[in-house]
């Protein structure tokens, strides 16, 4: 029992430090860790001056997205393509008759806005909660 704690204690430091040797703030990492305080392994980003944690928690891809204060602005989740509503695929199946659907996900702001993601080769279409457009990204 005790050497499981070391070792547990070992990952959790090593996390901490592969984290600050990226440049990821304190605050930041604090914030995530008192929001998801399960999660070990986490790939730490900057993006757009903000910084993304991306993890698996109960086996789903995540990411969530943190100010330099370490408020959450974004949180995604995969789901499955079939988890994206009909109007959606139809919008792909349309617009892009040639490309699958390779991969979901789920977006939801610090506003509680919830969008999805439509991701095909080169491409990540983002709809509203209703299935409506929005814009399409460079992957």
């Amino acid at each position: 029992m005790k050497n499981f704690f070391i070792i547990a204690l070992s990952i959790m430091c090593s996390s901490v430090l592969i984290a600050q040797k990226k440049g990821t703030p304190t605050a930041v990492q604090s914030s995530f860790a008192k929001q998801y305080p399960s999660v070990t392994k986490v790939k730490w980003e900057k993006e757009n001056g903000n910084y993304e944690a991306g993890f698996k928690e109960n086996g789903v891809e995540k990411s969530v997205l943190l100010n330099s204060k370490g408020e959450i602005l974004e949180k995604e989740s995969s789901i499955m393509v079939t988890e994206l509503s009909k109007k959606i695929s139809d919008y792909v199946a349309k617009k892009y008759p040639n490309k699958k659907i390779k991969g979901g996900a789920k977006i939801i702001d610090a506003k509680n806005n919830v969008t999805y993601e439509a991701e095909i080769k080169d491409l990540d279409l983002l709809f509203d909660e209703k299935g409506n457009f929005i814009k399409a990204n460079k992957d």
